[in-house]
């Protein structure tokens, strides 16, 4: 199959909710599109796909997923272009993403007419629901869960795709507040720290909640070996911006996860003509920088965050406030460039944007 022919059978809603959408109040994750895509794996091959209303599932108290994190997803964004069609920011990169994850979990590849062309289908469907507003987007949710009824531990047979949209605004409303984990740990070399699986985020909901009874935003969490380098933040890959360079921590130990945003930046930043490194960072030279005058900015980066500045950084009792965020540079000039490219409104020259 063909991601022009794909053939998914689509069984509409009677009514659509669209007149709950309040475009002066858009919360992230509150409201659901009318339509989800649902597909099924099961005897080693995926079944038509369809799309129906969006509705709850119905499932076994054994479903495997429930008991051993048997569970994968993806975030992508759809925007409303300047002649009001959606078209979707870099789903093949996503698609591509999530089925590495599927294969380090255990778990079955998703083709891409299913993906790519089930998403299309769904988000022209739901058209309506892509807000129009500066800074909104429709928030596309794909995930797989291992859906057998069994509580034996082995690796699932049995599956379910599903793709849900919703209607986001911004996911932070101001510059965040960073707290520098060094107790617990988000991945090891050799884990699932690269994967969109569901644990890595299950496991940093404590810490979190902890850090959050103090004040701060996210965590950007350290390796886990000497809780010295710096790794990724709760929702977001981060960056910093040091004496004009902007440095990030690179992917070698498989701890971080590759992101698409995290990657449209780069490559952003480099035809800029903007030096950035790709490289283990220590929270003692980041220190070292900020009392020298040298750390001018960070940021965080992520589909449901896009670029995130980040107000201030805590660790080693050092806290770390940064210049405020219209004097940032770096961080106002890509959080421009890629509006422009997401909402259509600049050439797209790197085959970026898929439409509907």
């Amino acid at each position: 199959m063909s991601v022009s022919t794909l053939d998914i059978r689509v069984n509409k809603v009677t009514k659509s909710r669209i007149s709950e959408l309040n475009h002066d109040n858009i919360q992230f994750g509150k409201l659901y599109a009318d339509h989800m895509l649902v597909a099924y794996y099961e005897n080693g091959a995926w079944k038509q796909p369809e799309i129906v209303p969006f509705e709850n599932l119905s499932l076994s108290p054994a479903t495997t997923f429930m008991h051993y994190g048997q569970a994968i997803f993806e975030g992508v964004k759809a925007y409303q272009n300047p002649d009001g069609d959606p078209i979707i920011f870099r789903p093949y990169d996503n698609w591509k993403r999530m089925n590495r994850s599927a294969e380090r979990m255990g778990m079955p590849d998703v083709p891409e007419d299913i993906f790519i062309g089930g998403m299309r289908q769904l988000v022209e469907l739901d058209k309506e629901w892509v807000p129009g507003g500066e800074g909104t987007s429709l928030y596309i949710r794909p995930f797989m869960i291992a859906v057998d009824e069994f509580i034996g531990v082995k690796p699932a047979e049995k599956f379910m795709f599903i793709i849900i949209t919703s209607p986001a605004g911004p996911y932070y409303s101001k510059p965040v507040s960073i707290f520098v984990q060094e107790q617990y740990v988000r991945a090891f070399p050799g884990g699932i720290g690269f994967t969109k699986a569901a644990g890595n985020y299950g496991m940093s909901m404590y810490p979190t909640m902890k850090i959050r009874e103090m004040g701060y935003d996210q965590i950007l969490w350290t390796d886990g070996f000497e809780h010295k380098y710096v790794q990724e933040i709760g929702t977001m890959n981060v960056f910093f911006v040091v004496d004009g360079k902007v440095l990030t921590p690179d992917l070698a130990a498989g701890t971080i996860l590759e992101g698409v945003t995290r990657d449209s930046v780069i490559t952003l930043l480099r035809e800029k003509g903007i030096t950035v490194e790709e490289r283990p960072i220590s929270l003692d030279e980041l220190e070292e920088a900020y009392k020298a005058g040298k750390f001018t900015e960070a940021f965080g980066t992520g589909t449901a965050a896009s670029i995130a500045p980040i107000a201030e950084l805590t660790f080693h009792d050092t806290h770390m406030k940064l210049p405020a965020p219209e004097n940032a540079e770096i961080t106002n000039w890509l959080k421009s460039e890629l509006s422009e490219i997401r909402y259509g409104r600049k050439a797209d020259t790197h085959d970026w944007i898929v439409k509907a």
